[in-house]
């Protein structure tokens, strides 16, 4: 009996060390996401790549970005307002997915932002 309650106290404590840790990660992922969101809406490349990996630097020219950020803050002129959606695992990368919905009335956007190892493997509104 004495082997089960030390069985139980470890998974709690356990279970909540883990919790603690994922709360830690979905907030770095929120800094990021803000951040992005922000280069984006300001038209600031270079912040918008400093969180990226290589392969996102070397794909996403400056005048793409350019484009992109165009239609991002036109869509978005009037304010947003931001909800965090969850998370999936989709190839070895944690995709976190938010809507921004513009207070204008304009259809939401979907977010989905891919993190591995705290480095921005893409990022995409739909």
């Amino acid at each position: 009996m004495k082997k089960l309650y030390v069985w139980i106290a470890l998974a709690a404590i356990f279970s909540t060390s883990v919790l603690s840790v994922r709360a830690t990660d979905d907030q770095q992922a929120q800094k990021i996401f803000d951040t992005l969101l922000g280069a984006q809406l300001a038209g600031d490349y270079d912040v918008f790549v400093a969180d990226a990996n290589d392969q996102l630097k070397a794909a996403l020219t400056r005048t793409q970005f350019d484009a992109a950020s165009k239609i991002i803050k036109s869509r978005l002129k009037g304010g947003y307002r931001e909800a965090y959606l969850g998370e999936l695992n989709q190839r070895g990368y944690e995709v976190f997915l938010y809507r921004l919905r513009p207070n204008d009335g304009g259809d939401d956007l979907l977010a989905t932002m891919s993190l591995k190892d705290s480095k921005v493997g893409g990022i995409y509104f739909h």
